[in-house]
């Protein structure tokens, strides 16, 4: 039985003879064609990877050298020849492609005969050819072939950035072939580190950052796009500014959605790894505290779509996941203005909401599906849950709170409301933290029982009740 080597060798030495003897000018050999598929089936294994010698590679030089000219020269003549010469640089792709698999010795051997600069010029010839199904065939093995030399080999990562950025990233990203796009995402992450991020900052850089996220709003299932975003993007709270500000409102949406996916993974061994950093919390806190109005515009019962307002619906759900984390909640606590802007937000569309039926106006009847599926539902209680969170154990945002006559207005929107699930729930949570170790704000809310300005049924429903003791109304828990 013959080794690894010597079954490459056989089809090594065909390959020099092709080269030696020129048999690839003008329309390459069929037989040529087969040999390269042979051993590209061959490199499928890694012993037979592992035996590889250099000359193949050589030889793969040679014919995709040799490509360049003859594609570029066949693509305004022969289709006949064009077609062929697109299969055979297809078919080098995969060899090197297959090559590159768990292999650093083919990967530095590929990378020290120039294979990557000559692949990436091949490539830039096929995307310049239209309408061919083959020239598509071997632009995706070509980027394929990329990526596998980027795996866990930092070198070869920085000659391909050097050869591709930011061009030849920006061409992927915006292709129309969901395939391209896929291989060209898997190569940008694999490429990308912390000094490579920074690099992105750079205004003439920044529209690569931002096709990402464009491109991830069209193809959210691409798991390569969600990793750059999440695993790079996200790290770099300068760059996620400069994006956002360059984003479209549908694009800060998705921009948003992933920031929520990221914050809302629940891993107790990896914790620290889930957390963004403050500087970003604080950006987003901005962002809700300058635009949060813009929320009100629904209450016109115009358009339920709105943009601006599904933005800050979404910073809110944001926010509202960020408390769930103690080092973000403690960073939130403290964040000036915050707690006083969602007390604020949450006055104007309670108020909103009562002035005419919009959809701020308490529901206690779905007749409409719509009406359930609303981007507005949940608003309210999302913002007393917020609220309660910024109160957990802080007693300078109980004070607050007392001070701006919050505690009456979480009182008022203790009731049932379809267009707020667990409403009640959240003002009944909101009130424990208010009033745990405060008997100022304990009597604010027993003085409003005693003098009748809240239905003593509102607090029963919250578990609450209140007793008169020595004088003093006391708030107490009807649950043992």
């Amino acid at each position: 039985m013959a080794s690894p080597s010597e079954g490459l060798d056989v089809f090594a030495q065909k390959l020099e003879c092709y080269v030696k003897s020129r048999q690839q000018s003008g329309e390459p050999d069929p037989e040529l064609l087969q040999i390269v598929q042979s051993i590209t089936s061959l490199f499928r294994k890694q012993l037979y990877r592992e035996v590889a010698e250099e000359n193949i590679f050589q030889c793969l030089l040679q014919f995709l050298s040799k490509a360049i000219h003859e594609i570029e020269l066949a693509s305004k003549s022969s289709c006949k020849l064009l077609d062929a010469w697109l299969q055979l640089t297809a078919e080098c792709f995969r060899c090197q492609r297959n090559a590159c698999v768990n292999c650093s010795k083919n990967q530095c051997i590929m990378r020290n005969l120039g294979l990557i600069e000559v692949s990436v010029c091949v490539i830039w010839i096929l995307h310049g050819i239209n309408d061919q199904q083959s020239s598509l065939a071997a632009f995706r093995c070509g980027l394929q072939y990329l990526g596998n030399m980027a795996a866990g080999n930092r070198d070869s990562r920085n000659r391909i950035w050097k050869c591709t950025f930011p061009d030849f990233f920006l061409t992927c990203l915006n292709h129309l072939d969901g395939k391209v796009i896929t291989y060209g995402a898997m190569l940008f992450f694999t490429c990308l580190d912390v000094e490579k991020v920074i690099e992105l900052q750079q205004v003439k850089n920044l529209p690569v950052a931002q096709s990402v996220v464009s491109t991830y709003r069209k193809l959210p299932e691409s798991e390569w796009l969600f990793l750059t975003i999440t695993d790079h993007f996200l790290k770099c709270p300068e760059l996620v500014e400069d994006i956002y500000a360059k984003l479209s409102n549908q694009e800060r949406i998705t921009l948003l959605d992933v920031i929520l996916a990221k914050i809302s993974e629940r891993d107790p061994v990896n914790s620290e790894e889930t957390l963004i950093p403050l500087k970003l919390v604080e950006f987003l806190a901005s962002c809700f505290k300058e635009t949060c109005k813009d929320v009100l515009k629904l209450a016109s019962g115009t358009s339920t779509d709105d943009e601006e307002s599904l933005i800050v619906i979404r910073l809110l759900d944001v926010l509202c996941e960020m408390t769930c984390n103690a080092k973000h909640l403690e960073w939130l606590q403290n964040c000036p203005l915050l707690l006083e802007t969602v007390i604020d937000i949450l006055q104007l569309a309670h108020f909103a909401g009562k002035q005419n039926k919009n959809v701020f106006t308490a529901s206690h009847s779905v007749s409409k599906m719509e009406e359930v599926s609303h981007p507005a539902v949940g608003f309210k209680a999302h913002l007393i849950r917020l609220i309660a969170n910024l109160c957990y154990e802080h007693k300078d945002n109980q004070e607050k709170v007392f001070h701006l006559d919050g505690i009456p207005l979480i009182l008022d929107n203790c009731s049932i409301d379809d267009n707020n699930p667990f409403l009640n729930q959240w003002a009944v949570y909101a009130i424990r933290n208010l009033t745990k170790q405060n008997e100022k704000n304990q009597e604010v809310i027993a003085k409003m029982e005693r003098q009748g300005l809240a239905d003593y049924s509102v607090l029963k429903s919250m578990g609450l009740q209140v007793e008169e003791r020595d004088g003093k109304l006391l708030l107490k828990s009807l649950k043992k």
